[in-house]
C-alpha cells in the first residue's frame, strides 16, 4: 500500500468511527453526501443512487470543477436532539497549482501540483452547557516540477465553550497532552500555543474558546512519524470530546443561555470567515462551497457594543476562560 493510501484508508476510518459515535449520543443519523469532482472539461461520473441507504445518503452527481478535481464524504447532522447542526467531512482533491494560503511559508513551491486529503468536523450543540468543537488532520502535498513529491501534515482540535467549567477545560487538554507525549515533550507546550495564537480574534482582542491544539506545515518528524503523530491526535477526539458532551448535554437551560449561545456563536462565524486558513484555502482553490461552509452554526446573533452583566456566570466566561491558561496542569481549589 502507497503512503497516501494509508493516509486515505485512515481519514475515512476515522470520520466513520466519529460519526457513529455521535449518531449513538444523539440518536440521529447523519445524511451522507458524496460527491466527486472532475477536471474542467469532463462530465466526471456520477455516484451510485443511494435508494437502498440506511444513512439516508444523497450522493451530488460528478460536475466540472475548474482546477479541482477529486472526490469527497460530507456528512452531515442538522435539527438533531444533541447536536444542533454538525458536519464532518473527508475529501481527497487535486490540483495544478498550490494556491496562496499553502505557500505562504513555501514560497519555493509556488505553482506547485498538490494533493491534499483530510477529515475537518465543527460539531454547534444544542445545550449551551456543551462548547462548540472543532477538529482537523490533513495531509498537504506538492509535486515541484523535476523534485520529489514534498508532503506536510496539520491539524489539532480546540473547545469553544459559551459556559465554561474548569474540569471540562482540563479533561480537554490533558487528552491532548498525552497523545502527544510518545512525539516529543515539546509537542504539546508548542501546539497548544500555536493553538491559543492562532484561534485569536484580533479585532475583538480575545480568543475564540480555551485552545487545543493546532500545528501546521509539520513533516519534521519524517513521513512515518509526522503521520502517526497525526493518527494520535485524530484518535484523541473523542476520548477528549465525548465525555464533555456526556456530562453536559443533560444539564437544564433557558432562553438567557440560549440567547449567550446565539451571541457568542458569532465570534465563530468571524473567525472562520476572516481568518481561518482552512476556509480560505478551500476557496481560493475553488473547492466545494457546501462542504467548505458546513462548519457554520444554524442560529446566530450580533449586539451593538454589549457586555455581559457584572459577577454574572457570562461575565465569567471572559474574566476565566477567555485568556490563555494552563488548563492541562489545573486542579481544583
Amino acid at each position: 500500500m502507497s503512503s497516501n493510501a494509508a493516509v486515505r484508508d485512515y481519514l475515512l476510518d476515522l470520520q466513520s468511527r466519529i460519526v457513529a459515535a455521535i449518531e449513538a449520543e444523539d440518536g440521529q443519523p447523519f445524511i451522507t453526501d458524496a460527491w466527486q469532482r472532475a477536471p474542467a472539461g469532463t462530465a466526471g461520473a456520477p455516484k451510485t443512487p443511494a435508494a437502498s441507504s440506511p444513512r439516508g445518503e444523497a450522493p451530488t452527481v460528478g460536475r466540472p470543477g475548474g482546477g479541482l478535481e477529486g472526490e469527497g464524504r460530507s456528512r452531515l447532522l442538522e435539527g438533531g436532539v444533541v447536536i444542533e447542526r454538525g458536519g464532518c467531512s473527508y475529501s481527497h482533491v487535486r490540483g495544478r497549482s498550490l494556491p496562496p494560503s499553502a505557500t505562504q511559508h513555501r514560497p519555493e513551491l509556488a505553482g506547485a501540483p498538490f494533493e491534499a486529503m483530510g477529515v475537518s468536523l465543527v460539531f454547534h450543540p444544542r445545550n449551551p452547557f456543551v462548547p462548540t468543537v472543532h477538529m482537523n488532520v490533513r495531509m498537504l502535498q506538492a509535486r515541484p516540477a523535476g523534485g520529489e513529491p514534498v508532503s506536510w501534515f496539520g491539524g489539532g482540535m480546540d473547545l469553544t465553550p459559551y459556559y465554561g467549567f474548569e474540569e471540562d477545560a482540563a479533561h480537554f487538554h490533558r487528552v491532548n497532552r498525552d497523545a502527544l507525549q510518545p512525539f516529543g515533550d515539546d509537542k504539546y507546550p508548542r501546539f497548544k500555543r500555536w493553538c491559543d495564537e492562532y484561534f485569536f480574534l484580533k479585532h475583538r482582542d480575545e480568543p475564540r474558546g480555551i485552545g487545543g491544539v493546532f500545528f501546521d506545515d509539520f513533516a519534521e518528524l519524517g513521513f512515518e512519524h509526522s503521520f502517526a503523530m497525526l493518527r494520535a491526535v485524530g484518535d484523541a477526539f473523542l476520548p477528549a470530546y465525548l465525555p464533555i458532551l456526556q456530562r453536559r448535554k443533560g444539564m437544564a437551560y433557558g432562553e438567557r443561555e440560549r440567547d449567550f449561545q446565539a451571541y457568542r456563536r458569532g465570534r465563530y462565524v468571524e473567525f472562520n470567515l476572516v481568518f481561518d486558513r482552512g476556509t480560505l484555502f478551500g476557496l481560493q482553490s475553488g473547492g466545494r462551497t457546501e462542504s467548505i461552509l458546513m462548519s457554520m452554526p444554524p442560529i446566530v446573533k450580533w449586539r451593538y457594543d454589549w457586555h455581559p452583566e457584572p459577577g454574572s456566570a457570562e461575565a465569567r466566561l471572559y474574566s476565566e476562560f477567555l485568556r490563555p491558561r494552563d488548563w492541562a496542569g489545573w486542579a481544583p481549589a
